[in-house]
Order: C-alpha cells, then sequence, then structure tokens
C-alpha cells in the first residue's frame, strides 16, 4: 500500500473513483465526484493535503482538504479546515483503508500546523479517527438550531486546545461555498454527469435526511419526489412542488414560508418540542435560504 500526492494525470481517475464510492451513499446518486473537479482550482484547496492511495499499482482511495471558516458570537470569522471527499473504492471498502488514508492525512495535517477540523459524515467511522460531534466543542453547524446535538457534524481539535487558544469559546461552521458547486451550477454539473457511465440513483437506508430544496418537505420515496421534462424522477424537490420539470406554484421564499406554516400541526407531530406558528416561521427564516430554489 502506498500512500501519496495525487498528479494531474490522474484526475479523470480520481473523479470516476469518488463517484463509484459515493453513489446512493448520502444521498440519491451523489455530487461529490463534482466538487472534487472543480474545487482543484478553487484557492481554499489545499494541494498539499491531496492525497491518493495504491494497492497493487490501482489507486484505490483518495482525499481532499480545504480551507474554511468559523463565525464567532460577535460575527468576526476564524480560520478552520475541513476535508472531503475521501473516498475508497467499493471492492475495498470495510478492509481498514479509508481509516489508514485518514490517519496519514491527519498527520501531515498536524505537521502544517492545522489545528482544528468540522466535517460532516458518520460518527461511526470517524470516531475512529478521533472525531467527535462538534457539539461537544460547541461548534454549531449553520443549517441547525444552536441547542441541537448534530450527529452527523464531527470536529476534532488536532492540536489540543487549539479553540482556546485562538480564543473560541464558541461558533458556527458553514461548509465552504466550493462544496456547493453542482447545486449552484445545475446545468455544468449534469453535462459532467453525462459523460459518465448511467448509474440509477435510489433511496437507501443510512443516507441523510433528503428534504425538497423548495419547502423543505421531507423526501423519504421515490413516491416523494417530482419529475423532470422526460418523466424521470428529480430527486431535489417534492411531488407538490415540482412537475414535468417545472415549479407548480410561481412564488417568493417568503411566500412559500407563509405556504408552509399553514402545516404546523403536521410538523409538531415530529417535534419532540412543539412549535408556535411564528417559532416555525423563524426557524424556517434561517433554514430556507440554505435550500437550493431559495439560495443565493
Amino acid at each position: 500500500m502506498i500512500i501519496r500526492l495525487e498528479q494531474p494525470k490522474e484526475y479523470r481517475e480520481v473523479e470516476n473513483l469518488t463517484r463509484e464510492a459515493f453513489w446512493n451513499v448520502y444521498r440519491p446518486g451523489c455530487t461529490e465526484h463534482y466538487v472534487l473537479n472543480q474545487y482543484r482550482t478553487n484557492p481554499d484547496f489545499i494541494l498539499e493535503l491531496d492525497f491518493v492511495m495504491e494497492e497493487d499499482n490501482r489507486i484505490i482511495g483518495h482525499v481532499m482538504f480545504s480551507k474554511a471558516e468559523l463565525v464567532l458570537e460577535d460575527g468576526s470569522k476564524k480560520a478552520s479546515w475541513t476535508f472531503g471527499p475521501i473516498s475508497i473504492h467499493p471492492d475495498y471498502k470495510r478492509k481498514g483503508y479509508g481509516l489508514k488514508l485518514l490517519q496519514y492525512a491527519l498527520d501531515k495535517t498536524r505537521d502544517m500546523g492545522i489545528g482544528f477540523i468540522c466535517m460532516e459524515g458518520n460518527i461511526e467511522f470517524y470516531k475512529h479517527a478521533g472525531f467527535d460531534l462538534a457539539s461537544k466543542l460547541n461548534i454549531h453547524y449553520h443549517a441547525e438550531p444552536k441547542d441541537a446535538e448534530v450527529p452527523y457534524f464531527l470536529a476534532q481539535e488536532l492540536i489540543p486546545g487549539w479553540l482556546k487558544s485562538n480564543g473560541i469559546a464558541e461558533a458556527t461552521y458553514c461548509p465552504p461555498k466550493g462544496y456547493f458547486v453542482a447545486d449552484e451550477n445545475p446545468d455544468a454539473f449534469e453535462a459532467y454527469e453525462a459523460s459518465f457511465p448511467q448509474k440509477d440513483k435510489a433511496f437507501q437506508e443510512g443516507q441523510l435526511p433528503q428534504f425538497c430544496q423548495s419547502c423543505g418537505m421531507p423526501l423519504m420515496r421515490i413516491e416523494d419526489c417530482g419529475t423532470n421534462a422526460d418523466g424521470s424522477t428529480n430527486f431535489d424537490y417534492c411531488q407538490y412542488c415540482y412537475k414535468d420539470g417545472k415549479f407548480l406554484q410561481e412564488c417568493t421564499m417568503d411566500e412559500m414560508i407563509e405556504h408552509c406554516a399553514q402545516f404546523i400541526d403536521e410538523v409538531n407531530k415530529n417535534m419532540p418540542k412543539p412549535m408556535t406558528k411564528e417559532e416555525y416561521k423563524q426557524m424556517m427564516q434561517q433554514y430556507f435560504p440554505m435550500l437550493k430554489r431559495w439560495r443565493k
């Protein structure tokens, strides 16, 4: 097994590896390969931490790191870092390769003086590399309530005491803009995706919660989803917002929030603590700008 820096001639091979590794894992289909494709020219990309793993003269793994930011309570910002996608070819998963690649990369990260990492992933895997819930360090996720213990939002002080030494008692993390490139450039992403062999998208157990990118409705089955102009399933929008490639309601974000607020009684059936209609609207005012339809 060899771990080394990625070479430009390997870019397409590594992107295909990333696509294979993430397909239907966290969501129906995946966008991680396009994120990687676009990130290599992003100023946040850390070239010195762009590693591939080889086994039997074959690239079986890859990981990349990015600069990020923490927003403090007073609105000021502090430098932070994140990583991902980290990819292991499906033939080599659950054999310890991913952990070895990550531990190697984190050691190199510490050597560079990088002291703190936030990321999104499965704690059952990443806890073996020293990660824990970010909420335990008073680091909040931008798309969740501050008092929430977000199970997929993880963090680690690579240099013990780094947060305190940088004056960070509490902060909010927003993923770097580069991770949203597929949502912000859907036509470019679809053209890029079409250059790979066709694969079927599907809902699977263990995926992250999926929500309509217009109204926030949970998407858990094919039947919940809208349709594209050709009749195929659209996994971004629900059947009530999107049909035959068009939105069913032309409205502003605030109008959509008013519409959704009518269903507060249904929402409260799945909430640990019931919300008033005004509390629900306030929550949507924070959440909806993160959705694809309303993101600026």
